[in-house]
């Protein structure tokens, strides 16, 4: 076995470690054990910190808070809600904003471990299938290749964990607003007519349709019932899947709402208040 020259790359271990395999052979359960944990522990050297990772996240929920709530963005998803209501909901916010953070940081730890597992896999299925005495026919920078993919791929991984985990936070923002303003019914949203995005087919049939939200205060008093579209509740929430971009306007006064979605009283009652609007 090769010995140790002090720290190395990932890469400079991976070489050695399919040399040695290609040379000596499945001759013993410990050389492979010893490449195993020289692989890990260069793997584990070669990525960026996780204080580092998570000051990254931190700044960019942060940056995504800071436009949501203190600089007042929330309000264009929100149709009728003032901005003093978001002002109130600051704690409730802010708690959303924490959450996502811790959420997102093990999110991210569970892929490095899983990307390693992986890799720790790949090699030890090819070098357990390589005969004692070694072999000449590996292709070894195919070999590294295969070997590697996982690990390579991590990177692009994490940007990605870190971009969906602000949709979900953004969405989670406006659930909150929407709760503590009562809201009455969302506007579904996709980004389909984006190009190049890969969007569910599902979510495109969705777009513009309205959902009533259950237990609101105007279903309370039997001013509205579901149109056909149905409840919020009964379908996936924007964001809630893997890389979801869509997103809700939510809806707070019968005014807003199709016609369908008003029973009688719902109708007299919009009625009766455009009528005091234009005695007034």
């Amino acid at each position: 076995m090769v010995t140790n020259r002090g720290p190395q790359s990932y890469n400079e271990v991976l070489t050695d470690a399919v040399a040695d395999i290609s040379a000596n052979g499945f001759d013993s359960a410990q050389r492979i054990q010893y490449w195993q944990q020289k692989l890990r522990e260069a793997a584990e050297r070669s990525m960026l910190s996780m204080t580092q990772m998570e000051q990254q996240l931190r700044e960019a929920m942060a940056a995504i808070y800071k436009r949501m709530v203190d600089n007042g963005g929330a309000v264009k998803f929100h149709q009728g809600v003032a901005r003093f209501m978001i002002d109130r909901l600051r704690p409730q916010l802010h708690a959303d904003l924490q959450r996502r953070i811790m959420m997102s940081a093990d999110l991210i730890k569970l892929n490095r471990q899983q990307a390693i597992d992986k890799t720790l896999q790949r090699f030890s299925g090819w070098a357990s299938s390589v005969p004692p005495g070694g072999t000449k026919t590996t292709d070894k920078v195919k070999q590294k290749q295969d070997i590697k993919k996982s690990l390579g791929q991590l990177p692009f991984e994490e940007r990605r964990v870190i971009i969906d985990q602000g949709h979900k936070l953004t969405a989670s923002i406006n659930e909150t607003i929407a709760r503590g303003g009562a809201a009455i019914a969302i506007i579904w949203h996709s980004h389909f007519r984006q190009p190049g995005y890969d969007f569910r087919p599902d979510h495109k049939e969705r777009d513009g349709h309205v959902y009533l939200l259950k237990g609101s205060w105007a279903q309370a008093d039997g001013l509205i019932k579901p149109g056909p579209d149905g409840y919020y509740e009964d379908i996936t929430s924007v964001a809630e899947e893997p890389f979801c971009r869509c997103w809700a306007t939510y809806l707070y006064n019968l005014r807003d709402l199709p016609a369908d979605m008003l029973t009688k009283k719902g109708g007299m009652a919009l009625a009766a208040a455009r009528k005091r609007i234009a005695e007034l």
